[in-house]
């Protein structure tokens, strides 16, 4: 399964908010076997969120969309979605029933627009908050705000799988430069991917959906590669 996660947000952009909607999503689809493949921040303007949700979904299995719900202003993600979808915000009953029988809310206590959905979306509730998601079509449009964000995904996590993946690690006490060879040759002899994160020594991360071979990947590397000193 492919997935493209899209984050909108100028305050990312900006740098005045650290996009951990992104790591933590890429983190939870990664531990289901999921392919993340395309990582995107967008300004809040309907054009440009739009444009990529409209790309996005036509490419991959599934988008997930963070970021920018509710009635404010700037909170012009439901638009942009109804927009790339060629269709219309209107007032979804079931998130108005939602918002009344299970949110313990008023129709007169909600701001105008906070239940108006792209018409023909199911409706995805928030448990830990007021506005509303959605999904259409294969595209998931979720909170920005990170506990809103999380216990709505847990509502649609069970459609996100894929092939179980195993992973080890081996830490190396030598340049990322130095290891090059012996990445290659690692990938030429199993049936694994094998990535490299360089900082005080690098550590190579083997993954792959053969448990036997992620694991002889990682005695051969061990035995290949200069273990750090302990007693430094």
């Amino acid at each position: 399964m492919r997935v493209a996660l899209v984050t909108v947000g100028d305050e990312i952009l900006s740098g005045d908010t650290v996009n951990s909607n992104a790591a933590w999503l890429g983190r939870e689809l990664t531990d289901r076997g999921v392919d993340v493949e395309r990582v995107t921040v967008v300004p809040d303007r309907v054009s440009d969120i739009a444009r990529v949700v409209n790309e996005y979904h036509a490419e991959y299995d599934a988008v997930i969309v963070t970021g920018g719900l509710g009635p404010t202003h700037d909170d012009v993600t439901m638009d942009a979605v109804a927009a790339a979808f060629g269709t219309d915000l209107s007032e979804h009953d079931a998130a108005v029933q939602w918002l009344e029988e299970e949110a313990g809310y008023a129709r007169s206590d909600l701001t105008e627009g906070t239940t108006h959905l792209p018409t023909g979306s199911e409706l995805l509730p928030n448990p830990n908050g007021v506005a509303p998601g959605c999904a259409i079509g294969n595209v998931y449009v979720l909170p920005g705000v990170p506990d809103e964000m999380k216990g709505m995904f847990e509502v649609i996590a069970d459609d996100f799988a894929g092939v179980e993946r195993f992973v080890e690690s081996v830490v190396a006490a030598e340049p990322e430069s130095a290891l090059i060879d012996r990445l290659v040759e690692v990938q030429d002899r199993f049936d694994v991917q094998v990535g490299s994160y360089p900082g005080e020594n690098v550590r190579l991360k083997i993954q792959g959906t053969d448990a036997e071979a992620v694991e002889a990947a990682r005695q051969w590397l061990a035995a290949n590669v200069s273990p750090p000193d302990e007693d430094a």
